[in-house]
C-alpha cells in the first residue's frame, strides 16, 4: 500500500478549498524532481536546504497563478550564499506536467557547512518573477529578506505586495525506505486566504519585521478568526506527515482540516524540465564583439558554455557568435 500512495502523490501538487473559512490552498511533494535537482551538483548541506525550500515553494507557488509560461523566484544577498534562482513553467497542454528547476550560486571558502542556510545569504531580497510570455510585459515583486527563512519571506511577499494572508508549513531532507536508495524527499502545505475587496491601509506601515504587512494588519473579525483558527490546525502537521510518502495528501487534508470542510481539485503533476538550448546560448552571446568573443574562447579553440540548471554542456565555433560572425553556424553544433 505504501508504493501505490508513493507512485501516486510523488512529484504533484493537489489544490484544495476550506470553504468554511475561505481560504485556498495547496499540498505538494516532491521526489524525482528535488533529487534530480540537487543530485546533479555538489552543494553544501546549507546550500542544498535552500534548494529544497525554494524549489518546494516555487511548486507551490506556481501552481495558485494562472500562468501561461513562467513563474521564477529570485533570492539575492550578500552573504556566502549570493543566488538561489528557481523556474515553474505551465504544462504546455491540459494533462501535461508542470516543470520546476533552481540552480544557486555561493561561495565555497566561505560557506559554513554547520550555520544555518538562511543566515548565510546575508542582507538582500526575495523576489517573484511573473512572466506570461510573448506580447506580455514580465511583472516582478521583491521584499527584503526577512523572518528567518524563504518561507517567511514568501509570506512576507504575498502580505506585502499583494496582500494576501499566505503561510507554508514544509519539511524536505534526505529519506531511505525500505529496499531504496537514499533520495531527496520533499513536502508543503500552502493556505492563503482568498482575495479581499479592498486593501489594507498601509500609510503607518505593518506589524513585521521592518515595518512590513503581516497577515494580522490584513484581517480582522470573522476573517481573522478563520485564519487565525486554520493556521493552529497547520500547526499540528508532523514533518513526516508533509514528506509522506505513507500517508496520501488527501487524508493529511482531513486529518488536519476536517472541521473547515476541505475540498481538492484536480492534482498537477510536475517535473524537472529546463529550457536551456544551443539556440538560447547563441542568442545571448549575440550582443558580444569578435573581440570579445576571442576573450571567450579556449585553447582548443572553441566556446563554451554550461547550463547551471541542469549541467548541460555546449560548444560552438567563436566563428558562427556574435553581431560580427563570420559564418553560419553548422545543424549539429
Amino acid at each position: 500500500m505504501t508504493n501505490l500512495t508513493k507512485i501516486a502523490w510523488d512529484d504533484t501538487v493537489l489544490p484544495f478549498q476550506l470553504d468554511r473559512s475561505d481560504i485556498r490552498g495547496r499540498v505538494a511533494r516532491l521526489d524525482g524532481v528535488l533529487d534530480r535537482i540537487l543530485t546533479q551538483h555538489r552543494y553544501p548541506p546549507a546550500v542544498e536546504a535552500l534548494v529544497a525550500e525554494a524549489a518546494l515553494l516555487t511548486a507551490l507557488i506556481g501552481q495558485t497563478i494562472k500562468l501561461r509560461w513562467k513563474l521564477s523566484l529570485q533570492i539575492r544577498g550578500d552573504g556566502p550564499v549570493r543566488i538561489i534562482a528557481t523556474d515553474y513553467y505551465a504544462p504546455s497542454a491540459d494533462g501535461a506536467s508542470a516543470r520546476i528547476r533552481a540552480w544557486a550560486s555561493y561561495d565555497a571558502e566561505r560557506v559554513h557547512p554547520a550555520a544555518p542556510g538562511f543566515a548565510q545569504i546575508g542582507e538582500g531580497y526575495f523576489a517573484i518573477l511573473l512572466d506570461q510570455g510573448a506580447g506580455n510585459v514580465p511583472y516582478q515583486g521583491i521584499t527584503p529578506l526577512s523572518g528567518g527563512s524563504l518561507s517567511a519571506c514568501a509570506e512576507t511577499y504575498f502580505a506585502q505586495s499583494e496582500q494576501l494572508p499566505t503561510r507554508f508549513a514544509l519539511s524536505f531532507g534526505r529519506s531511505t525506505l525500505p529496499g531504496e536508495s537514499e533520495h531527496w524527499r520533499a513536502g508543503g502545505v500552502m493556505l492563503q486566504h482568498m482575495p479581499k475587496a479592498s486593501a489594507p491601509i498601509t500609510s503607518d506601515g505593518g506589524s513585521g519585521e521592518g515595518g512590513l504587512l503581516a497577515a494580522e494588519d490584513i484581517l480582522d473579525g470573522e476573517e481573522g478568526e478563520n485564519w487565525s483558527r486554520a493556521n493552529l490546525l497547520l500547526d499540528t502537521v508532523e514533518e513526516l506527515e508533509l514528506i509522506g510518502p505513507q500517508l496520501a495528501p488527501t487524508d493529511l487534508l482531513v486529518r488536519l482540516f476536517h472541521e473547515e470542510v476541505p475540498r481538492v481539485f484536480d492534482a498537477q503533476s510536475v517535473q524537472f524540465g529546463c529550457s536551456c538550448s544551443s539556440d538560447k546560448v547563441r542568442d545571448s552571446l549575440s550582443i558580444y564583439s569578435a573581440k570579445d568573443i576571442g576573450h571567450m574562447t579556449t585553447d582548443d579553440g572553441i566556446v563554451t558554455a554550461d547550463c547551471q540548471f541542469c549541467g548541460a554542456h555546449y560548444e560552438f565555433d567563436p566563428a558562427t557568435l556574435g553581431f560580427e560572425a563570420t559564418r553560419a553556424p553548422d545543424d549539429g553544433e
